[in-house]
């Protein structure tokens, strides 16, 4: 088996990791976005009874769009870093993790 079908069966484990560290970067970021945009240390939840739709739907597609772009960062940098420690990328032909 040539070293780039290996190659993506061991970067599994680093890659379940950094999307971990992905997620609590992403997590850290949102509540102090949510911080400086609301002024409120909570943000909102979907059965939150006493918030409204709008305060819900903003923070939702504030913390998905935080949590997009670290995970999109996180990953476009581990990839950089094997593929200078390997010479391989980590990712099939057609693309990424989807």
């Amino acid at each position: 088996m040539s070293k780039k079908k290996k190659l993506p069966v061991a970067y599994k484990p680093l890659g379940f990791a950094m999307g971990w560290v992905s997620g609590a970067v992403a997590s850290a970021a949102f509540r102090k976005t949510w911080k400086l945009i609301r002024h409120e240390d909570d943000a909102p939840d979907a059965l939150d009874r006493d918030r409204g739709w709008g305060e819900i739907l903003l923070a939702a597609a504030v913390q998905g769009a935080i949590f997009a772009v670290v995970r999109s960062a996180v990953d476009r940098t581990g990839a950089k870093a094997i593929e200078r420690s390997t010479g391989v990328w980590p990712a099939d032909e057609k693309g990424g993790r989807d």
